[in-house]
């Protein structure tokens, strides 16, 4: 079974990133971690049971990690200068390779990881691009009995739709349904020159705010 498990914003700096989020959606942000293994660290918002979001960038005092780093970190080009983006989501699988196996988009190698005393496996692909664009989800098993979301502080914030844009719609659809993921995320049509985008509706005690 795949379920959704977390969304992915990447930010080009961590305390600027979450000062932008922070203000934006009228909530704190928790401290997360250093990721040695991808020279990454992050900070994390509750989204509901078993689901967050996490805020990533690359940690300018890690040492370089050998390897292109994962969710595409690697092009800080394609940022926003001035706020994180929303780029990719991840999705929970009880059988990762096999999941893998069934996705007609390249999900990449499984990896091991290890933060603090989490151990959990994670599909990679080798250069580090994020599949299908951003809309076809990374999936992760987590190898410890508890979930990141359990604790977290509950500041009230819930995932309330997600949606994509993409030049190829039918490509990106067929991938989600081989994960069982196809109503989890609305996919549109967008023109070829366009950028493919990813946006989430967030409740928030101020309202819905739209995060993209």
């Amino acid at each position: 079974m795949v379920e959704p498990d977390h969304l992915v914003l990447a930010t080009r700096d961590l305390d600027a990133g979450t000062a932008w989020l922070e203000e934006r959606l009228g909530v704190a942000l928790a401290a997360g971690g250093r990721h040695d293994r991808m020279g990454t660290h992050n900070r994390l918002l509750h989204l509901g049971e078993n689901f967050y979001l996490e805020l990533i960038a690359i940690d300018p005092q890690a040492l370089p990690p050998g390897r292109p780093r994962w969710f595409g970190l690697d092009r800080q080009q394609a940022l926003p200068a001035d706020r994180p983006r929303l780029i990719h989501w991840v999705a929970r699988s009880d059988d990762i390779q096999g999941d893998a196996d069934a996705c007609p988009e390249a999900l990449g190698e499984i990896l091991p990881m290890e933060r603090g005393d989490y151990r959990w496996r994670i599909t990679v692909p080798a250069d580090g691009h994020l599949p299908g664009d951003g809309l076809v989800p990374t999936l992760i098993q987590w190898d410890v009995p508890f979930h990141p979301a359990a604790r977290l502080p509950d500041a009230g914030c819930r995932l309330m739709k997600l949606e994509g844009f993409h030049p190829q719609p039918a490509r990106i659809k067929a991938a989600l349904a081989s994960l069982g993921l196809g109503a989890r995320l609305d996919i549109h049509s967008c023109a070829a020159d366009e950028a493919t985008q990813l946006v989430a509706y967030i409740r928030t005690e101020r309202g819905l705010v739209e995060v993209d």
